[in-house]
């Protein structure tokens, strides 16, 4: 699957490398939710992939701060 191969993608990388890919997964959200709200936005499918990607990445800086 392909949520699976992207999940231990993400394990390989270091915290910062995380932390780095969070911030740009939170600004790619602000963007989609602004293009939303103007009515610019064509594929509103991608406003709930980048959600799941954000928990993920940050499900997976949990396991490692725990381990």
């Amino acid at each position: 699957m392909k949520s699976s191969k992207y999940l231990e993608e993400l394990r390989t990388q270091s915290a910062e490398e995380l932390n780095n890919q969070l911030v740009a997964a939170k600004k790619e959200l602000f963007n989609l939710r602004f293009q939303n709200a103007t009515n610019q936005l064509d594929n509103t499918g991608r406003i709930k992939e980048v959600r799941k990607n954000i928990a993920r990445i940050q499900t997976v800086i949990t396991e490692k701060a725990n381990a």
